[in-house]
C-alpha cells in the first residue's frame, strides 16, 4: 500500500522524529510511505481562535497537496489534526462559499487516518510485539487525548496497542478521560486555568509509578512534559509511535523527561544532562 504522509505542524516543527518512527513502523510492514510537498498547517489553531478567512486559504493548500499526491490512505501521528479535517475544514471551506473545496476537504478527510486507527482497522495490527517487533521494557501509563477520544472516537485503539508492545508494563491513568489543559490556543488564551488543568493531570500520572506516559499528540505531551520539567518532577512524556518502533535490536532508550527524537538507522543516542533524552528505534 502506499500511504501519504501527513505530518502536521508541531510534529515537523518541534518533534519531527515522531513522523519519523511513525514512517518506520508503516515500513516495517512493508508500505510505501510518501511525503506529499507543500504540506502545512491543517488550520485547527486558526479555526480555533475564530480565524475563519485566514483558515480558508490553508484548507485550500491541504485539500490541493492531499488531491494532487498519488497514494492510497494518508496518515498522521495526530488525532487532533485528523479530527481537524473532517470536523473543521469543509465547515470553513462552506463558510467561505467554496462548495467544491468543502466537498474536496471531506474526500481528503474520508482518506485520512491517525496512526492507530492505520494500524488497527486497515492493517490489522493488533499485536505490537509480533506483527511489528515492538519491544519497550519500561512501565507506561496513557494518557488519551480529547480529539482523539470525542472526535475520532478512537477508543482504545493507541493504549491496545501500546500494551502489545513486548515487557512494557502498562498502568492505568486515575481519571484519564479529563483533559490536560493544552487545547491548543486555549492555553495561551487563559494560561492559569491550562496550567492548573495541566498540574491536576500531573498529579495523576505521579500516581501511577509509571516512568513514561504516552499519548498519540505531541502537543498534549508537549504541554505535560513541559510542566513536568519545570517542576523537575514526574515521568517523562512521549508519543505512542516511538514506542512502536523501538526494537530489542535498536530500543527507545530512556533517561528521564524525554525529548521526542529517534537517530539515524545505526546510531545509538545515550542519555544525556539536559536535556534528558531518548534513543534510537528501527
Amino acid at each position: 500500500m502506499r500511504i501519504a504522509l501527513f505530518a502536521t505542524c508541531i510534529v515537523d516543527a518541534m518533534y519531527p522524529r515522531v513522523a519519523l518512527a511513525t514512517v518506520r513502523v508503516l515500513e516495517r510492514l512493508g508500505h510505501e510511505v510518501v511525503f506529499p510537498p507543500g504540506q502545512g498547517c491543517c488550520s485547527q489553531m486558526h479555526v480555533n481562535s475564530g480565524y475563519f478567512d485566514d483558515a480558508l486559504p490553508v484548507v485550500r493548500n491541504h485539500v490541493e497537496v492531499f488531491t494532487a499526491a498519488d497514494y492510497d490512505v494518508a496518515v498522521a501521528p495526530s488525532g487532533s489534526c485528523v479530527a481537524s479535517l473532517g470536523h473543521q475544514q469543509p465547515m470553513i471551506a462552506r463558510a467561505g462559499g467554496d462548495e467544491v473545496l468543502a466537498q474536496g476537504a471531506e474526500a481528503v478527510a474520508a482518506s485520512t487516518y491517525e496512526l492507530s486507527q492505520l494500524l488497527t482497522d486497515v492493517l490489522g495490527v493488533t499485536d505490537a510485539a509480533a506483527q511489528l517487533g515492538s519491544w519497550f521494557p519500561h512501565r507506561v501509563t496513557y494518557h488519551p487525548s480529547c480529539h482523539g477520544m470525542r472526535l475520532l472516537r478512537l477508543g482504545d485503539r493507541q493504549k491496545d496497542l501500546v500494551a502489545s508492545v513486548g515487557d512494557l508494563d502498562l498502568v492505568e491513568l486515575p481519571d484519564a478521560q479529563e483533559c490536560c489543559g493544552f487545547g491548543g490556543t486555549f492555553s495561551f488564551k487563559n494560561p492559569d486555568v491550562s496550567a492548573a488543568m495541566a498540574e491536576e493531570k500531573i498529579g495523576n500520572i505521579v500516581s501511577t509509578g509509571a516512568e513514561l506516559c504516552t499519548g498519540g499528540d505531541a502537543s498534549c505531551l508537549m504541554h505535560l512534559g513541559g510542566a513536568m520539567n519545570r517542576r523537575d518532577s514526574g515521568p517523562a512524556t512521549v508519543h505512542f509511535a516511538e514506542i512502536l518502533a523501538s526494537t530489542r535490536q535498536n530500543p527507545l532508550e530512556v533517561s528521564g523527561p524525554v525529548e521526542l527524537s529517534i537517530p539515524g538507522p545505526g546510531a545509538r543516542r545515550t542519555a544525556s544532562s539536559t536535556p534528558r533524552t531518548t534513543g534510537g528505534a528501527r
